[in-house]
């Protein structure tokens, strides 16, 4: 797909990964509805790095938590555009143990809510549009939380409710794939420990994790290294521009999180 002249729908796109895949698809000529809700002292210097790109673009506040604030994008994207190339399905809340402490009831609602269900609703609600489309792209954005769940170094910053809500981000992804076949594709981006996402750039990595507890989750990276946001722009391009035959499937981004757990020892002797 030829990004340029495309509708995209980047949601979460006032800061970290939202953003800077936003930032990257205006760069490429797209058209652009971008998403907001919390956060809002980051909204100025959102709204001025956009413009700054010269690309059509509408921000629009929305709780995505709220089908009602989900059912008023998806509106605004049928009144002014008809149809709708790119979904970037970018909405997650995750809480970390080491900052929220034990599970109180508003957590886990607030995780389930954001990292799942807001997914599910901001899909079936601009559905029409991505069928309105001559081809469409959408890329559901998930965590290794879903693999992993709340063990090892990824306890520090995985809470349970948002290992259940990724692990089921899966699901709908191929339900969603099947819908959508053979015009819309419709895959997953799995990401593993990235900036601004239980890394550099948050609360938690600044004010609460030791050096030491910051080392284990990088030892715990084959890779050696926190993600970056350029490496999930350069994924999702991927994703959006080279992969016409890859739908329904679960990508991992994680630098190698997944498989450092168990080491790989030499070759026994044997007795032959």
């Amino acid at each position: 797909m030829d990004v340029q002249g495309k509708v995209a729908l980047v949601l979460g796109a006032v800061k970290g990964i939202g953003k800077g895949i936003g930032l990257d698809l205006a760069r490429q000529g797209a058209r652009l509805v971008l998403t907001r809700h919390d956060w809002d002292d980051s909204f100025e210097q959102m709204e001025t790095d956009f413009a700054a790109t010269g690309a059509d673009h509408d921000i629009l506040n929305a709780d995505l938590r709220s089908v009602k604030d989900v059912q008023l994008v998806a509106d605004f994207i049928r009144d002014t555009y008809g149809r709708l190339d790119i979904l970037i399905n970018n909405i997650e809340r995750g809480g970390w143990p080491t900052v929220h402490g034990a599970y109180v009831e508003d957590q886990w609602d607030l995780e389930i809510e954001t990292t799942l269900k807001a997914k599910r609703w901001v899909f079936d609600s601009v559905y029409p549009m991505l069928q309105a489309a001559d081809e469409a792209v959408v890329i559901n954005l998930s965590s290794i939380a879903g693999i992993v769940g709340r063990t090892g170094p990824a306890a520090l910053v995985f809470n349970d409710g948002y290992a259940a809500a990724n692990r089921a981000v899966a699901t709908l992804t191929e339900t969603w794939a099947r819908m959508g076949a053979p015009h819309i594709r419709v895959n997953e981006l799995m990401l593993g420990i990235f900036e601004t996402r239980h890394a550099q750039g948050t609360r938690g990595w600044r004010e609460v994790l030791t050096d030491e507890e910051k080392d284990s989750l990088i030892d715990h990276t084959l890779a050696g290294r926190i993600g970056t946001i350029e490496d999930v722009v350069k994924a999702v391009n991927f994703m959006i521009k080279d992969a016409p035959y890859m739908t329904g499937t679960v990508l991992r981004l994680d630098g190698g999180f997944t498989l450092a757990g168990e080491t790989v020892p030499p070759m026994p002797k044997g007795i032959v």
